[in-house]
């Protein structure tokens, strides 16, 4: 697939490039996104949830009343689930919700995840930029160039760039990654890509080995 190059200004460099089909042209594995997808998620979980059972609450262990002749049910302790201020049965303990999930896996969840977005024609390859400063305004008139404006948006750098991720942080819409943090997740979730010249050779030199769609 051959895509024009662009520059920050919106406007055509001449230049195209073409995206490799070990990468974007492959038939896309549902499965794999749903995984690693799952596996993201599960992962953002901080799993620090606790209720006190009845043995972790304060309180006498008295027998409260009688066992027999009271009309009621019997009740050996204040801290029992059945009242007010008693524990709680089976309540939520804190645990990890990470999963194991083969590397293999992963990049075919990335790969597929990739090829949606080029069959969706929602990719935009563009010179490598930079700001002199942080300045919202400036990158949100960027994106008002490429023709992408208030959908959601990934620009995807091939180095950290402290200028354009502060100028796209408030923009609500809009998220910055470099290669190395790339993720499934993300790819997915935004409704355009745009790709640095250097993140994109970076890329394909990463997921285009055999291994990544096998």
């Amino acid at each position: 697939m051959e895509i024009k190059i662009k520059n920050f200004k919106g406007e055509d460099t001449g230049r195209t490039v073409n995206l490799a089909d070990a990468v974007f042209n492959i038939e896309p594995n549902d499965h794999a996104i749903y995984l690693d997808v799952k596996h993201y998620l599960a992962n953002q979980r901080q799993g620090t949830h606790k209720s006190k059972e009845r043995a972790e609450i304060t309180g006498s262990t008295k027998k409260i009343k009688k066992q027999k002749g009271t009309g009621t049910a019997r009740a050996g302790s204040i801290k029992s689930p059945v009242f007010r201020g008693g524990g709680r049965v089976f309540g939520p303990r804190p645990r990890d919700y990470d999963f194991k999930l083969n590397k293999k896996l992963k990049k075919l969840a990335r790969v597929s995840a990739l090829a949606y977005k080029a069959k969706e024609e929602g990719i935009t390859v563009v010179e490598s930029f930079n700001l002199e400063s942080p300045k919202t305004k400036e990158y949100a008139g960027v994106l008002k160039s490429l023709a992408i404006g208030d959908r959601s948006s990934l620009l995807v750098l091939g180095n950290p760039n402290n200028n354009v991720r502060l100028s796209a942080r408030n923009l609500k819409s809009a998220q910055v990654a470099t290669v190395e943090s790339l993720n499934t997740y993300d790819i997915m979730k935004a409704k355009h890509l745009i790709l640095s010249e250097d993140a994109l050779e970076k890329i394909e030199k990463n997921l285009s080995r055999k291994t990544a769609v096998e």
